[in-house]
């Protein structure tokens, strides 16, 4: 997919995104990957709530709608958990720790996808 780049506050929260699109690689997710690299990222689509069941790290979690405005975030969510179901999330992206924070992401920023 690329990069990701939030708009808003003209900040970048990733260069190297992979996408998940098959039902077998949304189910899979990031499992079995020991970390989540600054600069990486994966993009799953359609995706209205995620689990972090069985990973080994948290993570920074961001639902978007279609136009790509976010909807919700979850902060370092931890393994082992369950988000919520978010209405007319378009997809979710998923971030290494703390780029949530780091890139002061908030609620209805506009985030733009471009290839490499």
């Amino acid at each position: 997919m690329g990069r990701v780049r939030n708009i808003s506050r003209q900040t970048l929260l990733a260069t190297h995104v992979l996408q998940a699109r098959s039902l077998l690689a949304r189910m899979k997710g990031l499992l079995g990957r020991e970390s989540l690299a600054q600069g990486e990222g994966l993009w799953i689509e359609p995706c209205p709530s995620i689990h972090t069941f069985f990973m080994q790290f948290s993570i920074d979690v961001i639902f978007v709608d279609r136009s790509w405005k976010v909807l919700h975030l979850i902060d370092s969510m931890a393994p082992q958990r369950l988000s919520r179901y978010v209405s007319h999330a378009r997809g979710v992206l998923e971030l290494p720790a703390g780029t949530i924070i780091a890139s002061h992401t908030q609620v209805h920023d506009e985030l733009c996808f471009e290839d490499s």
